[in-house]
Formats: structure tokens, sequence, C-alpha cells
């Protein structure tokens, strides 16, 4: 290869790499904003004892927390939950979902 082609290549690559990382950026942002607009909806929806057992538990059970807080959001949004959700009622909530987790046991026999 020649010098111009190598710097070429050397070009392209350069681009690439730029433009990867522009993407992830944006990325990176876009997933921000929704987590930026998802408390924001928290913050309205629920009080601030309610919130603060949310992002305890979101401490030991992420996964759950996360789908919990979208399941919120939706609920709310359709007009099924009271707002401000209280800790006591968000406590019942976890012990309803908790007692349908615990009726899918696997038995052998």
């Amino acid at each position: 290869m020649t010098e111009k082609e190598l710097e070429e290549l050397r070009r392209r690559k350069l681009l690439e790499l730029q433009r990867k990382v522009d993407e992830e950026q944006k990325r990176v942002q876009v997933g921000q904003q929704l987590e930026l607009q998802k408390q924001a909806l928290l913050r309205s929806i629920l009080t601030s004892e309610a919130r603060q057992r949310l992002s305890n538990l979101k401490m030991v059970k992420s996964d759950f927390t996360a789908q919990l807080e979208l399941q919120l959001i939706q609920l709310a949004q359709q007009g099924k939950l009271p707002i401000p959700l209280g800790d006591e009622q968000l406590k019942q909530i976890l012990i309803q979902l908790q007692g349908r987790r615990r009726e899918t046991k696997i038995r052998r026999m």
C-alpha cells in the first residue's frame, strides 16, 4: 500500500470510530433523559416515604424495582392508583406481589 492509501484508511477508521463514539454518547444521553423523566413522574406519584422504600428496594432487587416503577407509572397514568401513593399503600402492593411470587414454586415429584 502506498502512503496515500494508508492515510486514507486511517482517516476512514478514525471517522468510523468517531461516529461510534457519537452514537454511544447519544444513546447514553437518551437513557439519562428517560431516567430523569421516570424519576420526575415517580416524584409526582409517590410520597417521599414511598420513594425512599422504593430506592431501598432498588439496592437489593434492581430488576424487580425497575419493572415495578414502570408499572406504577402506567397505573397512575391510567388513573388506577391513588396519587400520591403512600408508603403503606406501596407496602401493601409489595406484599401482594410477594404473595404471587411464592405461589409459583416448582416442586419435585
